[in-house]
């Protein structure tokens, strides 16, 4: 597994973590911002009464309404990454993260807008009735790039598991297990029951379990966020101020977090951006397919709410949440994931300014840092190191109070510990003890500190059960839609079976492992995407410009 996870890494540094991929994804926003003329801005009041019904036709073709299909979509953003995800991405790149979360979101609008008109014109219906759309009919019946179309349907499926089947599942387990004890693997399979139950029944069980859990579970998490803001609300400005100042200086090495550059706090927050809103990624217009109305371009711009409901507003409640009661940068008692942990060479002490750069450096992979990987072996007694030469890092804070046990029993640990290139060797072997925390852990402590006290912990355990759990319920029509396109409707069943087992599997496996594949996931799906919609944007312009003049002209009669 660890061989997976280090090609895993690899990978994802040449897709979510290349320089270039935020520039694109970014780049692709800004101009179509421009060039359709801010639609994010002008055409933000119209999607609301496009959403509420006020211009729908019942002879319309469809499988739904706007609103469930906007619900569905949502229900497949708003998850684990407007509660884990934003955490993540504070944990990696600090404070300035959340801005470049707010600019994916802004600029997604309108990406959002063009990818959902343009798949929503060229759907179609399948041989059992329903319809079915998403970018892959666009290349295909538009582009003619059939080559293209089975790509992007194959990345579908692909990332059905990596963005909406495993991060969700897991951060539910993670979640759960924090607050109420239980064993990852019993929540993973009583939740893979209901959510066969709820797939099975298609699109139209899907939007109708969504159209009512989406709303509810927004409120929910509202109350319980400004419980804490408002408890918080002297550090609101300061929390502020460091999302701006980190923009330029990079997130400092302070308390126990051990700091993170400007281009990593860019590049992460982008990326967790994406992961959380989808605007490009090419998913939402597969769900917004299946909406009543003859107009695509008006489906496409009740799209342009999604980015900013689960973006600029939840997210913006999440990370404001972790700044303002200060827990991102605190350490807490927890047991170590191998994949976060590294043993370097030599002593170092967080109060010591000259330790404190270098690890900065290394962490950030910035010059030529001092800092080298341990190699050798660790003398331990009854559970505590009593050899040194070492230091033991755990999510980018240096860790204290670190006990070793074998796995199963968890007996204190007496004996000799091999380190290669630090890493430990020795498979069962856990450790505990104080470092920074992230993704669903992080924020469920951030919960507590507000007026709610301990009871917030179950705010963020429950709303983080229903986002995610109504996201693996989405993902599974996204990825069935493309494998309907692949190989036809009779591939749907086997591809559910799957999909179940998957989620399941999820529940007890590696948080960082699950994160990895999900970033590499969302890249080799966004690109196919983006490249088809600039192709078609001069069509996209057009298609905007005849909606108004039909629009205009009906209202006038």
């Amino acid at each position: 597994m660890e061989v997976f996870h280090d090609f895993l890494k690899l990978l994802d540094s040449y897709l979510g973590g290349n320089a270039l991929f935020p520039f694109i994804l970014l780049g692709t926003g800004l101009f179509f911002t421009i060039f359709l003329g801010f639609p994010q801005i002008r055409y933000f009041k119209h999607a609301w009464k496009v959403v509420t019904g006020k211009f729908d036709s019942d002879d319309s073709p469809g499988d739904t309404s706007h609103f469930r299909a906007l619900t569905t979509a949502l229900s497949g953003t708003v998850g684990t990454g407007n509660i884990s995800g934003v955490a993540f991405a504070i944990f990696l790149g600090g404070p300035a993260a959340l801005f470049w979360m707010w600019a994916t979101a802004f600029f997604g609008m309108t990406t959002k807008f063009v990818e959902v008109t343009l798949s929503h014109k060229y759907r179609e219906k399948t041989e059992d009735g329903t319809m079915a759309g998403g970018p892959m009919y666009y290349m295909d019946k538009r582009l003619n790039m059939k080559w293209l179309a089975v790509a992007f349907a194959i990345a579908t499926v692909i990332s059905s598991f990596g963005t909406g089947n495993l991060p969700q599942s897991n951060g539910i387990a993670t979640s759960i297990e924090e607050t109420f004890g239980f064993e990852p693997w019993i929540v993973g399979s009583v939740l893979g029951i209901l959510l066969a139950l709820v797939i099975l029944g298609g699109i139209q069980r899907i939007a109708a379990v969504t159209s009512k859990i989406v709303p509810f579970m927004a409120l929910v998490y509202l109350i319980g966020a400004l419980a804490v803001i408002f408890a918080n609300l002297e550090n609101i400005g300061p929390s502020f101020t460091s999302i701006f100042a980190d923009l330029f200086t990079g997130s400092a090495a302070t308390g126990g977090f051990l700091g993170a550059s400007i281009a990593y706090a860019f590049n992460r927050g982008v990326n967790r951006g994406l992961f959380s809103n989808e605007a490009g990624q090419g998913s939402a217009p597969i769900a917004h397919a299946a909406a009543k109305t003859k107009e695509p371009v008006s489906e496409g711009m009740v799209s342009i709410l999604e980015p900013f409901i689960d973006t600029i507003v939840i997210c913006t409640l999440t990370g404001l949440v972790i700044l303002s009661s200060g827990v991102w940068k605190d350490k807490h008692i927890n047991e170590f994931e191998r994949s976060s942990l590294e043993i370097v060479a030599g002593t170092y002490s967080e109060d010591d300014q000259q330790d404190r750069e270098n690890l900065y450096h290394y962490l950030n992979h910035i010059g030529n840092s001092n800092v080298e990987k341990y190699t050798g072996d660790i003398q331990v007694v009854s559970g505590k190191a009593v050899s040194s030469g070492f230091t033991i890092i755990h999510a980018r804070s240096l860790a204290e109070d670190v006990v070793f046990t074998v796995g199963g029993n968890e007996d204190l640990f007496t004996g000799s510990v091999k380190v290669v290139d630090g890493g430990i060797v020795k498979d069962n072997l856990i450790l505990t003890g104080k470092s920074l925390v992230h993704s669903a852990r992080l924020t469920t402590i951030a919960f507590t500190k507000g007026f709610f006290g301990d009871f917030g912990q179950y705010i963020v355990s429950i709303g983080l059960l229903l986002f995610a759990f109504s996201t693996a319920i989405a993902w599974s029509y996204y990825g069935d839609r493309a494998m309907t396109y692949l190989l036809g409707s009779r591939s749907v069943m086997p591809y559910r079976v799957v999909y179940v087992a998957g989620f399941v599997w999820a529940s007890f496996s590696d948080t960082e492992l699950v994160w990895t594949l999900a970033s590499v996931a969302i890249v080799v799906m966004t690109l196919p995407n983006l490249f088809g919609i600039l192709m078609l944007s001069k069509e996209m312009k057009s298609s905007v410009k005849d909606y108004w003049e039909r629009f205009n002209k009906e209202n006038k009669s």
